[in-house]
């Protein structure tokens, strides 16, 4: 059994969750080279808060927290500086909702008695006691990966059923310190019924959801009955009613993710029924509901990610009837209000921040530059990432600007921002500094960057991951057709039966870097693994990176070029 374990190659190890994380294009990712606490950024150009014109400023930090801005703050005597000239500052990112440095908690065993029309609440995936905190790490490379990006506060979710429990507010800092800032500060929920048991279905959540909640508000209650009234029963109060306090309180909101129309509306429909706080979490496709959003007035953490443009792509110019150049027309239609969406939420005056489930670290601040070509204001891009969800999760006394005597959490970039060319050389969390390598751009003439592919990647790759457990690999076979770049990945079968072949989705080449996606089935686990390099010729280096499990080292050789090339 051994044997053929170790048979199953770098995806079965990653499944299995026995590979240690490794981090990728970082200098120190721990953060831990600081010689002081107190550091000064000179003579920056510095953005305090969304729509603040840049100033020439001196920001000085120490024990995580800004002790003095402006162009003539004192630099104490045991201060590093950071020289800034030609240097941006901004507030760091937070993230309203995310999942990174989370795990899976282990699925519970179904009693000998189960019933699936009455299943016990954890089976059923109803967890409200659970805190995100039991599942989180900082030191992972998932966490490293989005610090990168710019974030530095993450409201992270447990991974669970309908009610897989309570967030938590951390910031990104030191891997050796607990990094909380408040526990237990939502109630995540969604519309993910259980599988083979009750609530299946979405309906069936919005039941079970109304019974958990109606109950845990009896029972609350009956408790206060019992502590002020003698000859009263005993109140037993469950698990389930007890995490659901806070909740029927009104102390804390409910986290619900809605990512379509309808389940927004469903959402909406609960809480003004039941009366709870809300706020709406990983909203994809919301065109039609603005007015009742503005309505409700119900916070907004939508996805920060937009829809792929790859069925725009695969349209064919000729040779088509005009039924399929109509449906062409609402495709592309469909496509281009997605992607104005969220400057439909600033111009209905809705503030809205960002969560990071489901997105890509890479792609994030390519996502907000999207957003901004289609009619989303700088000033409204940034606030969704600094004021907007520090006022929504109820950090502003500390968070989402930079003033004296808030976090540390600073963004520092090579130009501004959203400009396609920044890059972030520094990210300072909770007073610690994490340093990036920032690469040098050549133009040519026609101010383009030096070394775009024109299509090169076609052609076989074989390609090894590097690993604590050792060496493994298979090919990547790449494809242009109508211009779509696609094709498949071979790698050892995490089932240890040989290579197995999976297709290659979101192909896409930027300047020099390849990036796709491809899914892998195997121990009852459905991942999505992603694969970037840079190439160079016929070589390229990059990572591989699986969901919470970690990033790590691949290298590919193009071995048999498509004779297109």
């Amino acid at each position: 059994m051994k044997k053929q374990f170790l048979k199953a190659g770098l995806l079965g190890l990653l499944v299995a969750g026995f590979l240690t994380q490794t981090t990728w294009a970082q200098s120190d990712p721990t953060g831990k080279r600081r010689v002081t606490s107190t550091y000064a950024i000179t003579n920056a150009t510095v953005f305090t808060s969304p729509g603040q014109a840049g100033t020439k400023a001196t920001v000085v930090f120490k024990d995580g927290v800004i002790s003095g801005i402006g162009s003539g703050v004192q630099i104490p005597k045991e201060a590093k500086i950071i020289t800034g000239d030609s240097l941006f500052v901004y507030p760091g990112f937070i993230d309203g909702a995310g999942n990174m440095g989370v795990t899976k908690p282990k699925d519970p065993e179904r009693p000998k008695d189960f019933v699936s029309s009455n299943p016990p609440d954890e089976i059923a995936g109803i967890t409200p006691w659970r805190s995100a905190t039991e599942q989180f790490s900082v030191s992972g490379s998932q966490v490293d990966d989005w610090r990168k990006t710019g974030f530095t506060i993450s409201q992270i979710i447990p991974d669970g059923g309908m009610i897989p429990g309570k967030a938590a507010i951390m910031v990104l800092g030191d891997g050796n310190s607990t990094n909380l800032i408040q526990t237990n500060s939502a109630l995540a929920a969604n519309f993910r019924g259980s599988r083979g048991m009750y609530p299946a279905t979405a309906a069936g959540v919005m039941a079970k959801f109304r019974d958990v909640y109606l109950n845990s508000s009896l029972a609350l209650e009956h408790e206060k009955l019992f502590a002020s009234t003698s000859g009263v029963k005993r109140p037993q109060i469950t698990p389930t009613q007890s995490g659901m306090a806070a909740v029927v309180q009104k102390q804390i909101p409910v986290l619900f993710t809605a990512s379509s129309d309808l389940e927004i509306r469903r959402a909406i429909a609960l809480q003004k029924e039941l009366g709870f706080k809300l706020v709406l979490s990983g909203l994809e496709n919301y065109e039609t509901v603005i007015d009742l959003l503005k309505a409700s007035g119900t916070p907004v953490l939508i996805k920060l990610q937009v829809t792929d443009d790859k069925a725009i792509k695969a349209q064919k110019a000729e040779g088509v009837t005009e039924d399929t150049k109509a449906q062409y027309a609402r495709v592309k239609e469909a496509y281009e209000t997605a992607l104005k969406q969220a400057a439909m939420l600033e111009k209905a005056g809705i503030p809205f921040a960002f969560s990071t489930v489901d997105a890509k670290p890479g792609d994030a601040l390519k996502t907000v530059q999207t957003l901004i070509k289609n009619g989303l204001s700088e000033k409204a891009a940034l606030a969704a990432l600094t004021t907007n969800p520090a006022s929504i999760m109820g950090i502003s006394r500390v968070a989402g600007t930079i003033e004296k005597g808030k976090m540390a959490n600073l963004v520092i970039s090579t130009d501004t921002i959203f400009k396609e060319d920044a890059q972030i050389k520094h990210v300072v969390a909770d007073g610690y500094v994490f340093d990036y390598e920032v690469k040098k751009k050549a133009a040519n003439g026609n101010g383009k960057t030096e070394g775009n592919l024109n299509g090169s990647v076609e052609g076989v790759w074989e390609y090894t991951s590097e690993t604590p457990a050792g060496s493994s690999g298979g090919q990547i076979v790449l494809k242009r057709d109508n211009g779509v770049l696609s094709g498949t990945i071979s790698y050892d079968d995490p089932a240890g039966s040989g290579k197995v072949t999976s297709p290659i989705k979101n192909a896409s080449v930027n300047g020099k870097t390849l990036s796709f996606d491809f899914d892998v089935a195997a121990g009852g686990m459905n991942l999505t693994v992603t694969i970037t390099g840079e190439i160079n010729g016929t070589s390229m280096e990059g990572s591989l990176s699986v969901p919470q499990m970690g990033s790590f080292p691949v290298k590919a050789t193009l071995s048999s070029p498509s004779l297109s090339n």
